[in-house]
């Protein structure tokens, strides 16, 4: 069905077909901010980095973000697609996308959710006109239970190990630029993946140790600044709370004090998931970031965690102030006017708004 966060787009060429599939996006992210925004703070309280480490607390921090966010993702995502009945389908396959792979499955809920509604919308479309009278209710139940649990076994079998070699590949890609001295392109590659919530892999499993294997020779790196940089996701946020859909403006506040302050990056996520086109706002952030670590010659010397203001100025080394601090200021300016730009200066807000709070007129 129609949804009152997806606007319509009419047309066929390829500008057209790239807005609706952009709207398809926003349709699966925004509804579901406000859940968002409850792991950004639930984890920037209680993790063992956080402002008041609590470990029973804590303990919400992993299901939220592997289990709960994916699953609410496919559920809208199957109700856009098939109303109520798509949503339950959705939901059950994206738990076969969640327990495939060891990583939080945001690109996998966002295909298998609409994909089973999809294939429950034909299936109901084929029996509707031949269940007898009486037995509407029982046929009901076992197609939505059979198709849920097909496409919940194809998620663990096939699109979830698909997607965790992208991701595979995505890590593999950015330790080769990092060992070829090529650090601002590693933006190209860092920033796609992060969006994709692939930040603690790359990070702790990429950047990490190769960071810390060159600040035992230096004293420091830079390497462990190429993903933690909060300046491009904090220059995102701030194009967003001026210029971006006045739907989503007062959520941009406690986004940007929950991703700069807490460290929690994963809060701007979303808002590029939203307009994959911000993409190039934070890679161009990212990577004059880098650069100007480069020049300056900045590094840490130890992976800020989470990556906060404050956990990036306590592990500066003595002397180090000026570069860190210019090149969150650089990768927060560039971040803040290309996305600015992406998002037409406002231009259109209005219209945007006018449509994303259009009623759903129509069952898909």
């Amino acid at each position: 069905m129609a949804t009152p966060y997806t606007p319509t787009v009419q047309g066929t060429g390829v500008r057209a077909t790239i807005q609706r599939f952009g709207g398809h996006l926003a349709g699966m992210i925004m509804p579901n901010i406000g859940a968002f925004i409850a792991w950004g703070l639930i984890t920037a309280l209680f993790i063992p980095t956080g402002w008041l480490p609590n470990e029973t607390l804590a303990a919400l921090v992993g299901p939220i973000i592997t289990v709960l966010l994916p699953v609410l993702i496919g559920y809208t995502g199957g109700r856009m697609v098939h109303g109520q009945r798509g949503a339950v389908v959705g939901a059950v396959a994206t738990m076969g996308v969640v327990v495939g792979v060891d990583i939080p499955m945001f690109l996998g809920a966002m295909i298998i959710g609409p994909l089973a509604a999809l294939v429950i919308k034909y299936v109901d479309k084929f029996t509707e006109q031949r269940t007898r009278a009486g037995f509407e209710m029982l046929v009901d139940n076992f197609t939505a239970g059979i198709v849920g649990g097909a496409m919940a076994i194809a998620g663990v079998l096939g699109i979830g190990p698909v997607v965790k070699v992208i991701t595979d590949a995505a890590g593999s890609a950015v330790e080769y630029l990092v060992s070829h001295s090529l650090l601002p392109l590693a933006s190209i590659l860092i920033e796609p993946a992060k969006v994709l919530f692939l930040n603690n892999a790359i990070n702790h499993g990429v950047l990490g140790p190769l960071g810390v294997a060159e600040a035992v020779k230096h004293g420091k790196s830079i390497l462990f600044m190429l993903e933690s940089n909060p300046g491009p996701g904090l220059g995102l946020l701030i194009a967003y709370m001026l210029f971006g859909p006045r739907s989503l403006r007062p959520s941009t506040p406690p986004a940007m004090i929950i991703h700069f302050l807490g460290g929690i990056h994963e809060i701007y996520f979303p808002y590029v998931l939203m307009k994959p086109r911000l993409i190039l706002a934070v890679i161009a952030g990212g990577a004059s970031g880098i650069l100007t670590f480069l020049v300056t010659g900045a590094g840490l010397v130890a992976t800020p965690s989470p990556g906060s203001i404050f956990a990036y100025l306590a592990v500066t080394p003595k002397g180090g102030w000026f570069g860190v601090i210019l090149g969150i200021i650089v990768a927060t300016g560039v971040s803040f006017i290309v996305a600015s730009a992406l998002l037409g200066f406002g231009r259109g807000s209005n219209d945007e708004e006018a449509q994303s709070t259009e009623p759903a007129t129509q069952e898909a």
